[in-house]
C-alpha cells in the first residue's frame, strides 16, 4: 500500500510478515483508540529535541552535524539495502553523526512502547501488515509536517526543490486535510494484474480486455490443466489491487471517491455490483487455484511463478519478492484490469497506481530534520536509481531510470503507465482508513466473497455497513476528496 507498497514482505499495504488473522485484527485495529489515543496524551517533556544545526547550501535543513538520527525501517520484499546505502551518505555528508538503524517488520509491536513514551524514532518506513493507521497518526497531530523538506532545494539541482523532482500525485498522497503534507511515500507502485507473457503465449492467447474474454482465456487455461487467478487468500486486501481499478473503469472515478468519501450507498453502486459479479463468477466456474484462500502471499506468488496459474492480483514489488521462484524466461507483465465491455465509462488500460513505502518523521522526534535530510537524500537521482535498480520498483522521483537496463517488470509496468496516460486511479482507503480496508472489507468482505462463502449481494451488505458504521464513528477522523 507500499509501498505503498504500500508498499516489501506484503505489498504497499502488503507484501508483509504474516500474523494469525486474530493477532492482525487486534493490531491494526486497536492501536486506532488505545495505542495512539496514548500517544496523543503522552507527556512530550522527555522528548530532548536536539538543537537545530546552521542552514548553508550543503545543509539546507539545517541538520545538526553532530546530532544522532534515529532510523525503523520496514524490513519487507524491499529489503534493508537501499536505506542502508542511502545512511552511507548521510554519515558521509555528516561525519559526526551516527545513524541508529533497525529493521523490522512488526512495526506497531516495536514503536507502540516509544510513541507512548513520547520518544518515537526520527524517521519510519511505516509499512506491513502492522503499519499504523496513517488517518488516526494525522488525526492525533502525531506527525511532523513535511513541507520543509519537500520546499527545500534537490540534492542534484538546487534550482529545483525537492517537490518538483517528484512524481505526480506523490505530495497529494501525503495530505489529508489542506496543504500540510504529512507523508512521503517512496516507492511508486503499479498495481494491478500481473501475469507471464510466456504462459500467456503458450496459450495463444492475449491479455483480455472483456469480461467475455477473460472467461474464455480462464477456460482456454482450465483445459490444460492451469487455473485462471490465484490470490493472497490469507490477505484477500490485495484482490483490491485490481477490483478497485475495475470499478472505476466501469463506473468512472467517481465511484471510488465515494467509496473513499464513505458515502451512504457509494458501495451500492452498479459499477460495484457488476465488477463483484465477475470475480464471483471465476470463483463459480472453479477459475481460481484450489486452495487459493489458505494461501498466503508468498505460497500464492510461488504457486504463480511456478505456472499453476496465469493471473495475480499485485503490486510491482512482486518482481523483486517472488524473484527466487520466478523463472528466468517467465517474461513478467502487468495490466490494468479487464473491464465488462465497450460500455464501461474508462478506457482499457486503466490502472492504479500510486506512492508506496509510506515515510513519516513523528512530530515528537528528537531529530525531525536529520529524519528529513535522510529522505532529502534518498530522492537523489544516485540513491533512486540505487533503488530501482537492486529491487525492481520505481521511487517517488520523476525520472531516475535513465541508463538503467530495465527488467521485464520494470518495462511493462512504465509501458502500463504510458498506456493509462490520464487514466490513472488512486483509491485512498488503504492509506485513509487501514482498519475499515485489511480486516473488514478485505478479510470479512472480499475475502469471503472469493472463498465463494458469500454472494456478491451480501458482500455488498456487509461491507456497506462497515463503511457506514465507519462514517458515524467519531472516534475516527473522517477525510474526503477535494
Amino acid at each position: 500500500m507500499g509501498s505503498t507498497s504500500a508498499h516489501t514482505n506484503e505489498g504497499g499495504l502488503g507484501r508483509r510478515d504474516l500474523i494469525k488473522r486474530s493477532a492482525a485484527i487486534g493490531l491494526i485495529s486497536v492501536p486506532t483508540m488505545g495505542f495512539l489515543s496514548a500517544c496523543a496524551s503522552s507527556d512530550a517533556s522527555g522528548n530532548g529535541k536536539v538543537e537545530k544545526g546552521q542552514k548553508s547550501e550543503k545543509n539546507p535543513l539545517g541538520v545538526n552535524e553532530s546530532a544522532g538520527l534515529d532510523f525503523v525501517l520496514f524490513d519487507g520484499g524491499f529489503g534493508q539495502d537501499y536505506a542502508k546505502d542511502a545512511i552511507k551518505i548521510y554519515e558521509t555528508n555528516y561525519p559526526k553523526a551516527k545513524v541508529k538503524f533497525t529493521p523490522t517488520q512488526k512495526i506497531t509491536t516495536t514503536l507502540q512502547p516509544r510513541f507512548n513514551g513520547g520518544t518515537p524514532p526520527d524517521l519510519i518506513d511505516n509499512s506491513g501488515a502492522e503499519q499504523m493507521d496513517m488517518g488516526v497518526l494525522v488525526g492525533q497531530k502525531q506527525l511532523m509536517d513535511l513541507t520543509p523538506l519537500l520546499d527545500s532545494p534537490s540534492v542534484d539541482d538546487p534550482k529545483k526543490t525537492v517537490r518538483d523532482t517528484l512524481r505526480p500525485g506523490i505530495v497529494e498522497m501525503g495530505q489529508f486535510d489542506g496543504d500540510p503534507v504529512w507523508i512521503m511515500y517512496y516507492a511508486y507502485t503499479v498495481y494491478g494484474v500481473w501475469y507471464s507473457q510466456k504462459l500467456l503465449d503458450s496459450l495463444d492467447a492475449k491479455y483480455p480486455e472483456t469480461w467475455d474474454e477473460m472467461l474464455a482465456v480462464c477456460e482456454k487455461a482450465k483445459k490444460k490443466g492451469i487455473a485462471g487467478w490465484t490470490y493472497a487468500g490469507k490477505h484477500p486486501y490485495y484482490v483490491p489491487f485490481s477490483l478497485y481499478p475495475m470499478i472505476a473503469k466501469v463506473g468512472g472515478r467517481e465511484v471510488l471517491d465515494a467509496i473513499d468519501n464513505l458515502e451512504p450507498k457509494a458501495w451500492e453502486h452498479p459499477a460495484v455490483k457488476a465488477c463483484f459479479e465477475a470475480y464471483y463468477e471465476l470463483v463459480r466456474k472453479g477459475y481460481v487455484l484450489k486452495g487459493t484462500p489458505g494461501l498466503d502471499h508468498i505460497q500464492s506468488q510461488t504457486a504463480w511463478t511456478e505456472g499453476k496459474a496465469l493471473f495475480i492480483p499485485n503490486g510491482s514489488w512482486v518482481e523483486n519478492e517472488a524473484a527466487k521462484t520466478m523463472p528466468a524466461d517467465f517474461n513478467l507483465a502487468v495490466s490494468g484490469p479487464t473491464g465488462l465491455d465497450a460500455s464501461d465509462k474508462l478506457p482499457f488500460g486503466t490502472i492504479w497506481a500510486s506512492g508506496g513505502e509510506p515515510f513519516i518523521v513523528p512530530a515528537k522526534a528528537k531529530n525531525a530534520e536529520g529524519g528529513m535530510e535522510q529522505l532529502r537524500i534518498m530522492l537523489s537521482e544516485a540513491s533512486s536509481k540505487n533503488f530501482t535498480q537492486s529491487v525492481k520498483s520505481l521511487t517517488a522521483l520523476n525520472g531516475g531510470t535513465d541508463g538503467i537496463e530495465l527488467t521485464p517488470g520494470l518495462k511493462s509496468g512504465v509501458a502500463a503507465l504510458d498506456k493509462a496516460g490520464q487514466n490513472v486511479v488512486n483509491p485512498r482507503l488503504q492509506d485513509w482508513y487501514v482498519a475499515l480496508q485489511k480486516e473488514k472489507i478485505g478479510v470479512a468482505g472480499i475475502g469471503e466473497l472469493m472463498a465463494g462463502r458469500a454472494t456478491p449481494a451480501e458482500t455488498i451488505k456487509k461491507i456497506q455497513k462497515f463503511a457506514d458504521e465507519a462514517a458515524q464513528d467519531s472516534s475516527i477522523k473522517h477525510y474526503k476528496h477535494q
